[in-house]
């Protein structure tokens, strides 16, 4: 119980710093970067600061002429982001060697309650950001933003805090370097001649999703990230979404979308009962909920060949209350407990005989 209270309390204070809106802080965040610079045998570069992530991807350094092969919104592509993100995965093999001897169990436990849980929150919140600077998610390369998770630095720190595991006093060095660019700024992003770094967002909004203490963003009313120069991101249970799902979830914008994702988040902004009362959905049957006792399975018609199966969560959510939620099932489904069944790939005859769904 000791070691899960440690290593809970050392994942919590990463994700406080990974998560921070205080403004950077830029001398020691420089000074860290420039001493990684120094791992490569690099001079310091020269830094040019921006407000956002988007900003880093549109705005060129004064005085800076790229080569024909570089553009700006593709800094990860470049050479030295690719050195450090193998300097960085080369240094972490380097230190799981040190670890060798300390329990497998404790080991295992440290990466589960601390690597495994910061690196599913950060893709969940600061991974948003990156997303929203590049234009699509497959023009955001990973392996650099990995070597910038706090994932990997707060898994080696609580090695050495609480398995006791002791790093030779150059490994230390080394890693302190890369934590305090963790504890200083966010993202950057080097040249071998400069390097573009980004100011914290002002506001971060998230909410506990896993066992584990996984986070996600998610605002109900308004940017779950906003940054100084007024770059955003909307977010709905950790779904990226435009700003009108949260401001302007009308039910004839959700009728033009053609994300089936962003309109799932439009109506349960909305919420089921009340999109499918405004929509003026048909209703085509209705009958108890053999896996939910008490609750009523309800069976609308919708568009383009789907029906909408609203029903009750089977378990109790944070708040105590159960949650209502809409299913699109395919429209030649008329009974609403097959419809049911049809979502766990049962007949209607298997779904009814299910002790209780969840």
């Amino acid at each position: 119980m000791t070691l899960q209270r440690e290593a809970a309390d050392i994942r919590e204070e990463w994700l406080g710093r990974a998560l921070s809106t205080l403004p950077a802080d830029r001398p020691a965040a420089e000074a860290a970067i420039s001493g990684i610079y120094g791992l490569l045998g690099l001079d310091p570069p020269r830094f040019h600061w921006v407000p956002s992530p988007v900003a880093a991807m549109e705005t060129v350094p004064p005085a800076v002429r790229l080569r024909p092969s570089e553009s700006v919104d593709r800094m990860t592509e470049w050479p030295l982001p690719r050195r450090f993100g193998a300097l960085m995965r080369e240094f972490d093999r380097e230190l799981d060697q040190q670890v060798r001897w300390v329990q497998k169990g404790m080991d295992r436990q440290l990466r589960l309650m601390v690597r495994s849980s910061l690196s599913t929150s950060c893709d969940s919140t600061l991974a948003m950001a990156l997303r929203t600077a590049h234009d699509t998610p497959r023009q955001m390369p990973h392996s650099w933003y990995a070597a910038q998770c706090v994932s990997w630095v707060a898994h080696n720190d609580a090695l050495r805090r609480v398995a006791g595991v002791v790093f030779t006093p150059e490994q230390t060095r080394r890693l302190d370097l890369w934590a305090e660019v963790a504890r200083s700024c966010r993202w950057w992003w080097p040249r071998e001649d400069f390097c573009v770094v980004s100011e914290r967002p002002v506001s971060v909004h998230t909410e506990v999703w896993g066992s584990d203490g996984q986070v996600r963003l998610h605002s109900a009313d308004g940017p779950a990230m906003r940054f100084r120069d007024g770059a955003d991101v909307h977010a709905w249970h950790g779904a990226m979404v435009p700003g009108w799902v949260l401001t302007d979830p009308a039910v004839w914008r959700i009728a033009r979308e053609p994300n089936v994702e962003i309109r799932r988040c439009a109506i349960e902004r909305i919420g089921w009962a009340d999109y499918i009362d405004q929509a003026g959905l048909r209703l085509i049957g209705s009958a108890p909920d053999p896996g939910n006792p008490g609750s009523e399975l309800r069976l609308y018609d919708m568009r383009r060949e789907t029906r909408v199966l609203l029903a009750v969560n089977g378990s109790v959510e944070r708040d105590g209350h159960r949650r209502r939620y809409g299913l699109t099932v395919p429209g030649h489904l008329d009974d609403p407990v097959a419809a049911a069944g049809w979502t766990y790939g049962l007949s209607a005859a298997q779904y009814s005989q299910l002790a209780r769904r969840t």
